[in-house]
């Protein structure tokens, strides 16, 4: 394999890692759920990882300026909540369904710089699969509304991830996971605290939440922020596109959580929108690129 092809396969490799890692941590944080709840499962997950990243890739060579501090503060607090709603959200509806919801907000900032016919066909099946989803008719008695509403929210925060993720890996490269995760667990850890008390630095938890933080966080931020480095977003957006039916096998297969065909279907809705937008998006390069 020559040096060129490698370097074109490996972004392709750590988006496909990180995608598989976050949703078996996903699958096993419910392990977590019942006990610590969300916030607490969050709180861990978010720490831990924090912890992992910062002794791994040491932060404090990083050359941080005042102009770069803000955004690694949205990124970091982006990150926070994003987990934590998403946390909340799959504690109350099956991890395939909150997954598809959760699209919602990548979808939108892939179009929302566009207004050809095309992207507003791609919105349409989106629109149409994620109606799908939500709890009424046929769904009312699978789907609890909360964790809709906590989907579409984590949905939104993962929007602004995105975004802000691109401006901090362009200032700080690999750096910039590790002080978002910094934050994110500023942001957080007190929620945990808070909500669950003395219980959530229980010593019996820590295997399960170390496990949870390393494919939840660790391992998926440190291989999306390489990828997102050296990817187009078109790329990086078409592979994500695959997300909610691995998310969707994956609670199946270990969690016996059953949907319907409906439901299938409109998760392969949200599906392919994601992947027609990533497909026929104008071409941007990646961050290497610009340099």
């Amino acid at each position: 394999m020559t040096s060129e092809r490698r370097a074109a396969l490996l972004p392709i490799v750590a988006i496909a890692g990180a995608m598989i890692s976050v949703q078996l941590g996903a699958t096993t944080a419910h392990r977590l759920f019942a006990t610590l709840g969300a916030p607490g499962a969050t709180a861990l997950r978010v720490s831990l990882a924090a912890i992992m990243v910062v002794a791994i890739l040491r932060p404090w060579q990083a050359k941080l300026t005042l102009k770069s501090v803000p955004i690694l503060l949205v990124y970091g607090v982006t990150l926070g909540l994003m987990n934590y709603t998403f946390y909340w959200a799959l504690s109350l509806a099956p991890q395939g369904i909150v997954v598809a919801l959760e699209f919602s907000g990548p979808l939108a900032v892939a179009i929302s710089s566009s207004r050809r016919w095309i992207d507003f066909a791609w919105i349409a099946l989106a629109i149409i699969g994620l109606i799908f989803l939500l709890p009424f008719g046929h769904t009312a008695a699978s789907v609890d509304p909360r964790g809709v509403v906590l989907a579409l929210i984590a949905g939104g925060f993962w929007a602004i991830y995105i975004l802000a993720g691109r401006r901090a890996g362009r200032a700080h490269g690999r750096y910039a996971t590790a002080f978002g995760l910094i934050i994110a667990a500023a942001v957080v850890l007190p929620i945990g605290i808070v909500q669950v008390g003395p219980k959530l630095f229980d010593p019996v938890f820590l295997p399960v939440a170390l496990l949870v933080a390393l494919l939840s966080s660790a391992i998926p931020y440190t291989l999306e922020m390489f990828a997102l480095m050296r990817t187009p977003p078109q790329v990086f957006g078409t592979l994500m596109s695959m997300e909610p039916a691995i998310g969707a096998v994956l609670g199946l297969a270990m969690l016996k959580e059953h949907l319907t065909l409906v439901q299938w279907l409109a998760i392969l809705a949200v599906m392919a929108a994601a992947f027609g937008v990533a497909i026929t998006a104008p071409q941007t390069p990646s961050v290497e690129e610009l340099g």
